[in-house]
């Protein structure tokens, strides 16, 4: 955890120095100091405008993002028990794809530059209303039919997506492009202000939900003589994780793997128990993705590389890594 924590205050360091206009390490820390209270005022105004008003919220909105996104997908592997498990598979992603894209191609505006965001947001919890309603039946869940349900409704929601798209205009399909490949763009104060008041209090509440996720992969009957209700306790995960995930989408777009490849990567590490790696899994999201979005904005910079092209890259050769060494340790 603290080198976890450590490596995400140099990543963070290095993403207000770096990018179009280089800052140094000392006028960070001097514009910094001087936000709160503490300095003589003698930064120079570009630079500490570039800092604290496009830097700043974008990475801090990266890391509540990246950190709902991994602890979405630790509370969802631990639900399914299920290492394979993240917010896409239960439709969470893909509603919120519809919701975005309906606003888009529709031109709705009622909300201004929120409409969007608001729009994927409720489309993403009408998604998971729907699959775990099909799923539910004589008071219980068959976690089997919850799956299989949930690639159906990806897969009916997916075909929507397709006919609004060939209904676009050029200007709308390159939003929709933009949008589904992911971007911290948008990060501002604003958007952090509608952010936080949500994921925060999420991702306080997730680290209070390890123990039972613990007992809850002993089974549900032997959870149910230790005293957890499975059921309820399933329900509470999934809306914890669909708030999550939903939330993290709709602000900005789909970022892929994060909460696929961060829980396996903390179990690995530090083993299987939930308390860990629930916390682990936050911070390792806040670095991926912050990470992630430093290498984006300086690879091909002055351009920016689409946020989801690099988690995907960087997830899909991890998977492979991970692939490769399972087959050398297996027996011939």
């Amino acid at each position: 955890m603290a080198g976890l924590a450590g490596t995400i205050v140099l990543v963070c360091l290095a993403g207000l120095m770096s990018g179009a206009l280089g800052v140094s390490p000392g006028t960070v820390l001097s514009v910094l100091s001087e936000r709160v209270g503490v300095g003589d005022g003698s930064s120079d105004t570009v630079q500490a405008a570039v800092v604290v008003d496009i830097r700043l919220p974008r990475i801090l909105l990266g890391l509540l993002v990246g950190a709902a996104l991994g602890v979405a997908g630790s509370c969802l592997q631990g639900v399914f028990r299920n290492p394979l498990a993240d917010a896409g598979l239960i439709g969470v992603s893909t509603g919120a794809a519809f919701g975005a894209v309906l606003a888009i191609v529709l031109n709705l505006s009622f909300l201004g530059r929120w409409t969007v965001p608001f729009a994927s947001f409720v489309a993403a919890m009408a998604t998971i209303v729907l699959v775990y309603g099909f799923a539910r039946s004589h008071g219980r869940t068959d976690r089997l039919v919850l799956v299989l349900t949930g690639i159906a409704v990806n897969a009916i929601v997916a075909a929507a997506i397709g006919v609004l798209i060939l209904r676009a205009d050029d200007a709308q399909l390159r939003s929709i492009t933009f949008w589904q490949l992911g971007s911290l763009g948008g990060g501002t104060w604003s958007t952090l202000k509608v952010a936080a008041p949500v994921l925060l209090p999420a991702l306080a509440l997730a680290p209070r939900f390890g123990r039972p996720l613990d007992v809850l992969a002993l089974g549900d009957r032997e959870a149910a003589h230790l005293g957890l209700r499975p059921e309820r306790l399933r329900l509470a995960l999934i809306a914890l994780s669909a708030v999550l995930a939903g939330t993290s989408v709709a602000l900005v777009g789909i970022v892929g793997f994060i909460g696929l490849v961060v829980p396996h990567v903390i179990r690995l590490i530090a083993g299987p128990a939930h308390g860990v790696g629930l916390v682990g899994s936050a911070l390792g999201g806040a670095l991926l993705l912050t990470a992630a979005d430093l290498a984006a904005r300086t690879v091909a910079s002055p351009n920016e590389i689409p946020i989801g092209i690099v988690t995907g890259a960087c997830g899909g050769i991890f998977f492979l890594a991970l692939l490769l060494q399972l087959r050398r340790a297996r027996p011939a």
